[in-house]
C-alpha cells in the first residue's frame, strides 16, 4: 500500500491559511457585479488580479483569502475609496446568501435569527465565528476572526455588518437604529463612510468587532416568519454544514490536502487512497465539480510559487525544489506559462510582456 507522503518541511502557516479556500464564490461575483454597476468592465475589474470570471461561476470553487485580497485591492484602486464591503453588504439582498439567507428571513423571531447566524455562518465564510453573549439589558454578537484577515479585515467586517443590517431590515423594519456597533479600525475616511451609510451608533478603534442589540428585540416576531420555509432552509444548512465539517466539496478537500503537504505532492493514486476511493472515482467526482486532479495540483503550485516569490527571500532554486521541480529551468518555463514572465522578472517587479 502506497502511503501519503509526509511534507518535506513545514510550509509557512500564514501562506497556507491565506491560500486555503474559505469563502463562497457568490461574494466575489457580487463584488464584481457591484463594480460593474459602478461603470467598470470585466477587463478593468480583473486586471492584475490573476482571476477570471469563469473561475468565479463554479459553485464548488471557494476563493482563498489571497484571491479575495487581490479583488479587494483592485476594487480600491478602481474606486479610490474604502468601505466597499459595507456598501456591498448593504446593497445585497438576503436571498443572495443561499439557504442561510432563507433560514434567516423565515425565522420566527430576531432571537431565532441570531441563533441561525451563530450556528451556520461558516457555510458561507470560514474565516470568522459568531458568538452570542447575553447581558442584563442587551445581547452582544461578537465576530471573531478564526484566521488573521490582515488587509481584508475592513472589507470583510464591513460586508458582514452591511449584511447583518440588511437582514434586520428584512425581518424587522425600522429597528436598525437600535443596534450598537464596535469596529476595530479607526481611519477617518472609513468612519465618515460608515456613518454616511448606517443610522446606528458606532464606536471605532475598538478591541474587536461586535454588534449589540437591546434584549427586548429578541422576542419580537419577524414579519417574514414562515415555518415550512424555515424547516427546509435549516435542513439545507445542516447538510452544507455537515459537508463543510468533512472539509467541503471534494475539490476543496484535495486543494487543502495539497497545500498541507509543503511541496511533496502525492500522485493521483495516493490522493485517491487518502480519500478511500479508487483513482477512477476521484477523477469522476472532481470532473463533476468542474475540475481535475492536475488542475488542482497546478493551481496549488501556482499559488505557492507566487507566494514564496513575493513574500519570502527564498532563492528561486529553492522555491523550485519546494514545489517538486528538480530542474530550475523547468520551473521557470512553467512559471512563464502561468504568469507571462520569469520568476526573476516577477521578483524584480517587471511588467509582464
Amino acid at each position: 500500500m502506497e502511503s501519503f507522503p509526509a511534507p518535506k518541511a513545514p510550509m509557512d502557516t500564514l501562506a497556507v491559511e491565506r491560500l486555503k479556500p474559505g469563502i463562497h464564490p457568490t461574494y466575489s461575483r457580487l463584488l464584481c457585479a457591484w463594480l460593474q454597476g459602478q461603470g467598470y468592465s470585466q477587463a478593468d475589474i480583473f486586471s492584475g488580479t490573476r482571476l477570471q470570471w469563469a473561475e468565479l461561476v463554479n459553485e464548488h470553487r471557494y476563493l482563498s483569502l489571497d484571491e479575495l485580497s487581490r479583488l479587494i485591492r483592485r476594487a480600491r484602486e478602481l474606486t479610490g475609496r474604502m468601505g466597499q464591503g459595507l456598501e456591498l453588504g448593504c446593497a445585497t439582498s438576503v436571498s443572495a446568501h443561499g439557504a442561510l439567507g432563507y433560514a434567516v428571513v423565515s425565522s420566527a423571531s430576531l432571537g431565532d435569527m441570531l441563533a441561525v447566524l451563530e450556528r451556520f455562518v461558516s457555510i458561507r465564510i470560514r474565516w470568522v465565528a459568531l458568538r452570542l453573549t447575553t447581558g442584563a439589558d442587551a445581547i452582544r454578537l461578537d465576530v471573531q476572526e478564526t484566521v488573521a484577515l490582515e488587509d481584508c479585515q475592513e472589507f470583510i467586517h464591513g460586508a458582514l455588518l452591511g449584511t447583518f443590517v440588511q437582514m434586520v431590515k428584512a425581518v424587522m423594519p425600522n429597528q436598525t437604529a437600535r443596534l450598537s456597533v464596535a469596529l476595530p479600525f479607526s481611519d477617518p475616511e472609513i468612519q465618515a463612510r460608515y456613518s454616511a451609510l448606517l443610522d446606528c451608533p458606532m464606536t471605532f478603534n475598538a478591541p474587536g468587532f461586535s454588534i449589540s442589540l437591546p434584549k427586548d428585540l429578541l422576542a419580537m416576531p419577524c414579519l417574514t416568519a414562515d415555518a415550512p420555509t424555515h424547516r427546509n432552509a435549516i435542513r439545507d444548512c445542516e447538510h452544507q454544514l455537515a459537508t463543510l465539517q468533512r472539509g467541503g466539496p471534494l475539490s476543496q478537500q484535495v486543494s487543502i490536502a495539497l497545500l498541507d503537504q509543503g511541496g511533496e505532492f502525492p500522485t493521483l493514486e495516493v490522493m485517491a487512497e487518502r480519500f478511500a476511493m479508487s483513482p477512477r472515482s476521484l477523477i469522476r467526482k472532481l470532473k463533476a465539480e468542474g475540475t481535475s486532479y492536475q488542475q488542482q495540483l497546478d493551481a496549488v503550485r501556482k499559488d505557492l510559487a507566487l507566494w514564496m516569490l513575493q513574500e519570502t527571500a527564498l532563492p528561486i532554486e529553492r522555491i523550485a525544489e519546494r514545489l517538486g521541480y528538480q530542474d530550475t529551468s523547468n520551473f521557470s518555463r512553467t512559471f512563464r506559462r502561468w504568469f507571462g514572465q520569469t520568476p526573476l522578472a516577477m521578483r524584480r517587479g517587471d511588467a509582464p510582456h
